[in-house]
């Protein structure tokens, strides 16, 4: 961290976009360290609770220590940017691919410049973001990342790039044995589905998606292609296009409503120096590069085996977390005694299958709340020499070299897992009220 970005500097970072715990900026200016990088921010909850568990004088609690007791690097990490980055360096990338996953690297910053990014973006950030947090002032670093969005080092050249950011959130059903009776559903229904039904009830969306993510996850080259062509109807959060590495499809800080004729017109021309083909077939041909690029690679077959470390759901992890906590399990205060001992095999198991039940569930929760993004960059008639990953066009005839990253692979803290059970009874609860309603959905 021998660069510290001062007050000065804040101007020549501009918003790209944020989740739930940082804000993304991509860099405008001429210093050569940053061209062609992105920043990624932490937020702070204007409750401050967050914000003072991240100052702690460890990044991680004791049982968190406990439980990576194996990743030195992150035991030791003093704050929880150094600690989140070597998560993904020593954890994620081993699982998921090296050549898929960019650890990045800290940057030092000034409270003056955090303060001036604040400033900055407040006005572009979506209103219930800015009411749910704001820049955390309290850091003194940041993570530097390379923009994914870009095909190479910011350096587009005479080629145009577009990038396909894609969050596919969970690619299979749960079949764990400590699933109870009454939310069976889990095991039909997928949790993206769910969940949709009750960010409509609290209003966060005004449709369903038709997204399945099964469909993604499949394997199928049909099913792949209704998958992301369902993401282009009803982009929300989960689907975002750019140009040259500006946005021109879904929400920057947001859920963006489902697509009308008139974004799907605008995406249409925009798509003209990319893809050679007659107007109103640009945005298949591109749902169909993508759909040949995420078969190719892979990226999807690994993400599911990662997903699938969580072999015991929420409702097997929260009694392990409890006993590795040493605390009195609350979710067995509230069964009978004929209900306590579908989960007796947890609460007599070693504390160290204990400390790896909690750490898989962990693990497999960044993997389903990740996003990866593919560019692709044409190429030139008669180049033949580039040693990148490739995709051949049929429709168009064109060849298309392309690169995939997963992004947001934030470490998930141990703290959190009550609120990991609570938020499934009521996904799974808002369901099932809504399926009673509509006495058409079978359960």
């Amino acid at each position: 961290m021998e660069v510290i970005l001062q007050e000065k500097d804040a101007g020549k970072w501009v918003y790209r976009g944020e989740g739930a715990a940082n804000l993304v900026l991509a860099y405008t200016g001429s210093f050569p360290t940053f061209i062609g990088k992105v920043m990624r921010i932490r937020k702070a909850p204007r409750s401050g609770a967050e914000a003072m568990t991240m100052r702690s004088p460890s990044a991680l609690t004791a049982q968190e220590r406990l439980l990576w007791k194996d990743v030195d690097e992150l035991i030791s990490s003093p704050d929880n940017d150094i600690a989140s980055q070597q998560f993904v360096h020593h954890v994620m990338k081993p699982l998921l691919g090296s050549k898929f996953v960019d650890a990045g690297m800290l940057v030092g910053v000034t409270r003056e410049f955090l303060e001036s990014i604040e400033k900055n973006v407040i006005y572009q950030r979506p209103a219930w973001r800015v009411d749910n947090a704001l820049v955390d002032m309290h850091r003194d670093s940041v993570l530097l990342l390379s923009d994914h969005s870009l095909f190479t080092h910011g350096n587009l050249g005479s080629s145009p790039c577009i990038s396909v950011e894609i969050k596919p959130k969970w690619g299979f059903l749960p079949l764990s044995r400590y699933i109870s009776e009454e939310t069976a559903v889990k095991r039909t229904i997928t949790r993206f589905q769910m969940h949709q039904v009750l960010k409509l009830q609290q209003g966060e969306i005004s449709l369903l998606s038709e997204y399945n993510p099964l469909d993604l996850f499949s394997g199928s080259k049909e099913r792949t292609f209704k998958a992301i062509n369902d993401l282009f109807t009803s982009p929300q959060n989960n689907l975002r296009v750019f140009m040259n590495g500006s946005l021109i499809f879904g929400g920057l800080g947001g859920g963006a409503e489902n697509t009308n004729i008139c974004i799907a017109k605008a995406f249409e021309d925009a798509l003209k120096s990319v893809i050679r083909s007659d107007e109103g077939l640009r945005t298949e041909n591109l749902l169909t590069l993508v759909t040949e690029a995420v078969q190719k690679s892979g990226v999807i077959d690994r993400l599911l085996e990662v997903q699938k470390l969580d072999s015991v759901d929420i409702e097997g992890a929260i009694h392990a977390y409890y006993d590795v906590t040493h605390q009195q399990c609350m979710v067995c205060r509230q069964l009978s005694a004929e209900q306590r001992k579908r989960y007796t095999s947890l609460h007599s198991a070693s504390l160290d299958e204990s400390l790896r039940i909690v750490k898989d569930f962990l693990i497999a929760a960044t993997a389903k709340d990740c996003s990866f993004m593919i560019c692709f960059r044409p190429r030139k008639e008669g180049d033949s020499g580039s040693v990148c990953n490739n995709v051949y066009l049929q429709s168009t005839k064109q060849t298309f070299d392309f690169k995939v990253y997963f992004i947001d692979l934030d470490l998930k803290r141990m703290s959190k897992m009550e609120e990991y059970y609570e938020l499934d009874k009521k996904i799974v609860s808002c369901y099932k009220e809504m399926a009673k309603m509509d006495h058409g959905r079978d359960l």
